[in-house]
């Protein structure tokens, strides 16, 4: 059996998920298969509480899809590794765990939009470049491209790159908001990481009902979000966490959080 071309690692509550498929981590359905075992293995991780995405690989992220394979499947075949990985990456989204894509090379097409569905996107100051060109194949960008990175970067801003196709630097994409923080080229996958563990060291629980609260009161009326937004801060008075941090507070020292 092969090397899987996606790997899961760990560094204390820090989950790492690794795409390493030289020479660009271009991929097709085994690739997808291999990153959706990945995500479930962190989701199922109760020890893990962030998570970064990376490259294994020095000067690409991700191309994307694998042009030839899309070129001898059917158009079945080829929508079969869409859905399939539109359901890997939805997990993202869906788990309370906090994702960050570190990118220091080109992010193109499909690799955009793996790091796309990541909650945060960390990149290095290098010359690489990032976009959704696949209007330039006569297709549209469909691993959730059209989807997630309108609600990112808003609509004229979104639209004006993939249907140009256009692909731009890391400093564009921070200016445009695409990128939340530009590192050091040298130093980009370090203060990923060094970010993700100070997350990890905070009220996790807190976090994660946080990001359940925004996701998914973007979809719904104000009232409807108000009253999620109720529904999911009324347990936490009962945390553990929410304990120690209010009274840590009253104390006047640092708390002290364990994710319970």
């Amino acid at each position: 059996m092969s090397d899987p071309r996606v790997t899961a690692s760990f560094d204390g509550a820090v989950g790492i998920i690794t795409l390493n498929h030289p020479k660009a981590n271009s991929y097709d359905l085994s690739f997808m298969e291999d990153l959706d075992a990945a995500i479930d293995a962190m989701i199922q991780n109760e020890s893990v509480r962030v998570v970064v995405m990376r490259s294994g690989l020095e000067k690409f992220f991700s191309a994307g899809a694998d042009i030839k394979a899309f070129q001898a499947n059917s158009t079945e075949g080829n929508m079969k590794m869409i859905r399939f990985a539109h359901n890997a990456l939805r997990k993202m989204a869906n788990s309370p765990k906090v994702f960050v894509a570190a990118i220091g090379g080109f992010a193109l097409g499909g690799g955009l939009e793996m790091a796309l569905a990541c909650d945060l996107r960390f990149a290095g100051d290098g010359d690489y470049k990032v976009g959704l060109p696949e209007v330039t194949l006569g297709l549209l960008p469909g691993n959730g491209g059209t989807q997630r990175l309108p609600r990112l970067i808003g609509c004229n801003a979104a639209l004006a790159l993939m249907i140009t196709g256009e692909m731009i630097g890391p400093k564009r994409a921070h200016e445009l908001g695409l990128v939340d923080r530009l590192c050091p080229q040298d130093s980009y996958l370090d203060d990923t990481l060094a970010y993700a563990r100070k997350l990890a060291s905070g009220a996790t629980l807190a976090i994660g009902r946080i990001k359940q609260a925004v996701y998914e009161g973007m979809e719904v009326s104000m009232d409807e979000a108000l009253a999620l937004e109720r529904d999911l801060m009324a347990p936490l008075f009962d945390t553990e966490d929410a304990k120690e941090g209010i009274a840590a507070f009253a104390e006047k020292r640092q708390p002290t959080y364990t994710g319970r």
